[in-house]
């Protein structure tokens, strides 16, 4: 998958910089080894060509692992057009590489607002006019802008009110778009046969849309598959939150109070990472359950109007806003150290502090000065941490997001072209036995022996010898 398009007769990308595309071909490389079971969903299902004839629209990190996932994708027959969900997360490189490919990217590492939702909306711009016909995202904002675009369609008043500057660049592209072509939402929403996610919060927005009524296509929600949540969320967090903090402020961690906010999968890795490094590691939680995790772990359970000025480092976690607000860092000490792991910079109050002065010390990361003089050090304006200021996850743990993202758009592209009567409108996860495969295939990496149940031991049990070995309702 390393065949290079002649640029001068390809223009359909924005990138930073071409001329990084063979630097971005050997990290490809090496991430390649380091995904088994992306690599072996491709060898096993690229001769089938599973995907031919989806169009997918891709919104998610553009990363060196995101290009093998790009890669696996039309290996299996997909045409694919690909923007980052994120405006600090792409690593030019991996977006130069795919360029030069002949896949349409449009990313770059710092992207203005209004150039993020221009890049999304190109993604569902086919040359020929057909449009996309699946899409697979990240956080939800393809299919957000696809649901709002709709809405605004028929009501314009439900985009001329922003609430803030995101909104402001959302409202404004929408607006742009249906003065050009009133049609051009519904268009794309009616040849859209579904949707595959990635993440928490946009895991969040499927249910809502489909609560209301107004989902508008069917969706897997890949987010929750054991080998994602359990995995990209717990153990990837684990290894990127403090490669982004030390990255970005070469900070000793050891003896520092460190406070996260939220213990799910992603609020347990941070944690973890943290205390690993000898921090003294506090959590904030609203659930008790959670809460009484966090405990028995041996984290202290505080609030943020009692830790705002006695931490050294504040994470959050929780995919909700006004987690970490102005009051909260008003109070901080000095060159406190605030950073957002959850996925977009509303769990931090970012936008209040637009009135102090900024003092940029190196790419993403920021000191924000106070009127009495005082500092706090803000990574990645609020936004991924882990994306912004390191590289993200590891290949390897990314390997069962992405296994998992590419078994998803099988399905749904499948059954769009058979009946479509397995997965009509609503939000899905995988089954078990395609979680349990994703594992299968990991642990060939690792050299993991796994014993085999004998006829006997499996009615004892009542599961078949090959899986799957726990029913849907077991917590792992």
């Amino acid at each position: 998958m390393n065949a290079e398009t002649d640029t001068r007769n390809f223009a359909d990308f924005h990138v930073a910089d071409l001329d990084l595309a063979a630097w971005g071909r050997k990290e490809i490389a090496i991430a390649e080894t380091e995904m088994p079971g992306l690599m072996a969903i491709r060898e096993e299902f690229a001769p089938q060509q599973p995907l031919r004839g989806a169009r997918i629209a891709g919104s998610l990190h553009m990363t060196i692992q995101t290009a093998v996932l790009i890669e696996t994708l039309k290996a299996l027959g997909a045409e694919v057009r690909w923007a980052s969900c994120n405006i600090y997360s792409t690593q030019d490189h991996a977006a130069a590489a795919i360029a030069v490919s002949g896949t349409p990217v449009f990313a770059f590492k710092g992207e203005s607002l209004n150039e993020y939702w221009e890049f999304t909306h190109r993604i569902f711009e086919w040359p020929d006019k057909r449009g996309p016909n699946m899409i697979l995202d990240d956080g939800g904002d393809a299919t957000l802008l696809v649901h709002l675009g709709v809405k605004a369609e028929a009501d314009r008043s439900l985009i001329s009110h922003p609430a803030n500057e995101e909104e402001f660049a959302l409202f404004t592209a929408i607006a742009k778009r249906i003065s050009i072509d009133p049609h051009f939402y519904a268009r794309i929403r009616a040849n859209i046969k579904g949707v595959t996610e990635e993440t928490t919060t946009g895991v969040k927005r499927l249910y809502q849309m489909h609560k209301e009524g107004s989902l508008g296509f069917p969706a897997i929600n890949v987010n929750d598959s054991v080998t994602k949540s359990k995995f990209d969320n717990l153990y990837g967090c684990r290894e990127s939150l403090v490669d982004g903090i030390k990255r970005a402020t070469d900070v000793m961690i050891a003896g520092k109070v460190a406070v996260v906010n939220g213990y799910g999968d992603v609020g347990k890795g941070s944690a973890q990472a943290l205390r690993a490094l000898s921090a003294r590691v506090w959590v904030t939680e609203i659930d008790p359950i959670c809460a009484l995790q966090a405990s028995m772990e041996g984290y202290r359970v505080v609030t943020m109007d009692y830790a705002c000025d006695k931490a050294d480092i504040f994470v959050t976690a929780t995919g909700n806003i006004d987690v970490i607000t102005h009051e909260h860092m008003r109070r901080m000490k000095n060159n406190a150290i605030v950073c957002n792991i959850g996925h977009f910079d509303n769990e931090i109050d970012v936008a209040a502090l637009k009135a102090y002065t900024w003092e940029n010390i190196k790419p993403q990361v920021d000191h924000i000065i106070f009127p009495d003089g005082k500092r706090i050090i803000l990574l990645a304006e609020g936004r991924l941490v882990n994306l912004g200021c390191a590289t993200g996850h590891p290949s390897y743990v990314m390997s069962s997001s992405f296994t998992n993202q590419v078994m998803a758009q099988i399905e749904l592209w499948g059954d769009a072209q058979s009946s479509g009567k397995k997965y009509p409108v609503g939000v899905y996860v995988l089954p078990k036995h395609l979680d349990e495969k994703v594992a299968r295939l990991q642990l060939k990496k690792l050299d993991a022996m796994l014993t085999e149940l004998s006829d006997k031991q499996a009615r004892y049990i009542g599961v078949d010898t090959g899986g799957p070995y726990k029913p849907d309702t077991y917590r792992y």
